[in-house]
C-alpha cells in the first residue's frame, strides 16, 4: 500500500494556548472540540498536528516531541520567524514557546535542523530532508560550538551548552578562526538570552562586533552577524 500518513497526537495543558501559538507561527484550525475531551487540530500547508488537552498536565514534565521533515528549512523557518515577531514583537528564544534557528547538527550528521517549544512542552523537531551534510567541525572551539548546539537546541540543556562554550572560548587560540569565533559569541548570547542573562548577552555580542573580519570572513558569518542583530533587538 502506499500515500500512508502518520499523524502525531501530543498534549497539553490548554488547547487554548496552544491553538494561540501555533495561529501565531501561521497554522490554521481544521478542527476543534470541547467535549468529550478538548481537542483541536491545526495545519500548516501540509503539516498537520493534534493536540489533546489532559487534566493537570505539567509541560515542564512533557516527553511530547516529533519529526518534521521539510525540503525548505529555511523558508519555513522563515515563515513561522515572522509570525512570531508579528504576534510577540521577536521570536522566543526562552522559556514556552521558543524557536531555536536552524544550525547544522553534530547528532544529525551535520544535517541542518531547527526545533519549536511550544506551551504544552512539546518538542517540534524540523530537519531537512534531502539537505547536505556539514562537513565536521575542524578546531577546538569549532567542536565546542556544535557540542553546544546539541545540548541546547537539541537536548534543552543550556547551562551545559554554557560550559562547554565557556570552556573553550576561555582557552589560548579561541580567537584564531575569526569566523567560529564570532559564531561561538554570538551563540553564547543566545544562551545567555535563554537563560534571562540579558547583561552578559549584551556583553557577547559587544565582543562579536568587536572582531576585525575580512571582507571573504564577514561574508562567511552573515548569518550569524544576522542572528546577532535579532538578538540585540530584543535586549533593546
Amino acid at each position: 500500500m502506499a500515500d500512508e500518513v502518520t499523524v502525531p497526537l501530543l498534549p497539553c495543558a490548554s488547547i487554548d494556548d496552544t491553538l494561540a501559538f501555533y495561529e501565531a507561527l501561521g497554522f490554521h484550525t481544521t478542527y476543534r472540540q470541547r467535549r468529550p475531551n478538548p481537542y483541536v487540530v491545526v495545519q500548516w500547508e501540509d503539516l498537520c498536528l493534534h493536540f489533546f488537552e489532559l487534566a493537570g498536565f505539567d509541560p515542564e514534565q512533557s516527553y511530547g516531541s516529533c519529526l518534521v521533515v521539510t525540503p525548505d528549512i529555511e523558508g519555513m523557518h522563515r515563515a513561522f520567524a515572522a509570525g512570531l515577531r508579528a504576534a510577540y514583537g521577536r521570536v522566543p528564544v526562552s522559556g514556552r514557546p521558543r524557536m531555536t534557528r536552524p544550525r547544522a547538527r553534530r547528532n544529525a550528521d551535520g544535517v541542518t535542523g531547527f526545533s519549536i517549544v511550544d506551551p504544552g512542552g512539546n518538542w517540534v523537531r524540523v530537519v531537512h530532508r534531502g539537505g547536505a551534510s556539514s562537513a565536521p567541525p575542524v578546531g577546538r572551539l569549532a567542536r565546542a560550538l556544535a557540542d553546544a548546539v546539541v545540548q541546547a537546541d537539541s537536548r534543552g540543556d543550556l547551562r551545559q551548552a554554557v560550559r562547554i562554550l565557556d570552556g573553550a572560548l576561555a582557552r589560548p587560540g579561541a580567537a584564531d578562526d575569526p569566523v567560529v569565533h564570532v559564531e561561538a559569541l554570538v551563540y553564547r548570547a543566545e544562551l545567555a538570552l535563554g537563560l534571562d542573562d540579558p547583561a552578559t548577552a549584551a556583553e557577547l555580542l559587544d565582543r562579536a562586533g568587536r572582531v576585525v573580519l575580512t571582507a571573504d570572513e564577514a561574508r562567511r558569518v552573515a548569518s550569524a552577524r544576522e542572528n546577532a542583530a535579532a538578538l540585540a533587538a530584543t535586549l533593546g
